[in-house]
């Protein structure tokens, strides 16, 4: 298991503790699921965030991908 694989199972299982079991996806709102799970920056590395663990939030590998594919096309106008 890679290192980020684990800091977002660590990451995963303290939100799910903090909140008896339900992990809501930082971008949706709607509970993810632990096998869908994906780290987002909360600041993206684009624009000067970082890979600490304050700027680490969980969402769905669909929400991730679809906000990312959004900050392209606006870059890309």
């Amino acid at each position: 298991m890679s290192r980020l694989s684990l800091l977002r199972t660590r990451i995963y299982r303290t939100v799910a503790r903090q909140l008896h079991g339900s992990v809501p996806c930082w971008i949706c709102g709607q509970p993810v699921a632990a096998e869908d799970a994906t780290l987002e920056h909360i600041k993206p590395l684009s624009e000067g965030g970082n890979s600490h663990i304050e700027n680490l939030a969980i969402s769905h590998g669909a929400c991730n991908h679809g906000r990312h594919a959004k900050a392209a096309r606006r870059s890309a106008e």
